[in-house]
């Protein structure tokens, strides 16, 4: 069992409901708590274990109010998971468009061919089972276990390291993979074993309503009382983590390549492929240059490498768009250029009315939706 800090309050007897005292009964208070406060959120009102999964995937590091619409759009879209498998991963894509870290859709895409193939379309029920398929880890897998097949698995997310930290007064950083197998072993210990699918969910709700990153609702929590980081004045320092890594920065001006013919316009996409980001995604054909060698605005002889013409046309030059990913940042510039007919290149031409059904990164529909021209 894991000791807690000299001093503290937080015994885990207490928390986890081993000693007879009605009035210190973590476990009951938690699900008390979250009967009366849960969200009400359409997962919540199914066991079915494909939108459960399909719920934990799309809000991994997404908020609840970005993710419900494309939760939607997605049970609409592929009610069952035969039908998510059947579907083209560029249509899966498109669907996903927006809502960042796309290996999360091409592995929720690969899973469902493999329940699809492997157990005719019957969600696996056994935890080893679910951790086998595809982009699924230890959490997510743990919350398909407990919540429709009530497995006996804790979840750790974000939500739970915080809340667990502060209530035990954990001290160490939460990143390093020894502070991970503490947290677990907590979670592990606290949890319920007859209804470890709602207790689960109480505990990621707590989190993310009331013990929450920034300004969390300390006064109003029914276990100030017993939260080591309370009462130690340090809920602001609690997690703790590492250093953060340094953000890469990359410089990368795009050719908006566009020609016409038979009164029809054309552009030019690139499909990303590799290693790098977006991947399978579609973008415009780029140059990407140092620190050091990116000073501003190019003259069009700059993309000589992606283009072999000399008829080209330099148009609208954008202002310089910055976008965020994890651990880096975009410094980007697009450049309408326009030729008088198809040249061959190693890119798609695709007519400019056609644009919307590929998927691109948000980056790209972000300068899609601010042309007149498309």
């Amino acid at each position: 069992m894991f000791k807690p800090r000299s001093g503290s309050l937080c015994y885990s007897t207490y928390l986890c409901g081993m000693i007879s005292q009605p009035e210190m009964n973590f476990s009951l208070d938690l699900l008390s708590w979250y009967a009366l406060h849960k969200r009400d959120l359409p997962w919540r009102h199914t066991k079915d274990a494909y939108f459960i999964w399909l719920s934990e995937v799309i809000m991994q590091q997404t908020r609840i109010e970005q993710g419900l619409p494309y939760y939607e759009k997605f049970v609409e879209t592929y009610p069952t998971v035969n039908e998510l498998a059947s579907a083209d991963e560029q249509d899966v894509l498109k669907l996903w468009q927006g809502l960042g870290y796309y290996s999360r859709a091409r592995n929720l895409h690969a899973a469902a061919k493999v329940v699809a193939d492997d157990y005719a379309g019957i969600f696996p029920q056994s935890y080893d089972d679910i951790r086998k398929l595809k982009g699924i880890g230890e959490y997510t897998a743990a919350a398909i276990a407990s919540i429709c097949f009530d497995l006996p698995y804790a979840v750790v997310d974000g939500n739970v390291i915080r809340f667990i930290s502060r209530l035990f007064g954990i001290t160490e950083s939460v990143d390093t993979a020894e502070t991970k197998k503490k947290i677990l072993s907590i979670a592990t210990e606290c949890l319920d074993p007859l209804n470890p699918g709602d207790y689960n969910q109480a505990m990621m709700e707590f989190g993310a309503t009331v013990c929450t990153p920034v300004k969390p609702g300390c006064e109003d929590c029914i276990f100030k009382s017993a939260c080591w980081a309370y009462l130690s004045h340090m809920v602001d320092e609690i997690p703790l983590r590492k250093s953060k890594v340094a953000v890469r920065e990359r410089y990368i001006h795009y050719l908006v390549l566009t020609y016409t013919q038979e009164g029809e316009d054309f552009i030019y996409l690139n499909k990303r492929t590799g290693s790098d980001i977006w991947r399978n995604l579609y973008d415009f054909p780029c140059l990407e240059l140092t620190a050091e060698k990116n000073t501003g605005i190019l003259p069009l002889q700059s993309f000589t490498s992606l283009l072999n013409t000399s008829a080209a046309v330099l148009g609208n030059v954008t202002d310089e768009y910055i976008h965020l990913l994890t651990h880096q940042k975009l410094h980007v510039r697009f450049y309408r250029v326009h030729i008088p007919e198809k040249i061959e290149l190693p890119f798609i031409p695709v007519k400019v009315s056609d644009l919307s059904a590929y998927p691109v990164p948000r980056l790209i529909d972000r300068y899609v939706l601010a042309q007149d021209w498309i």
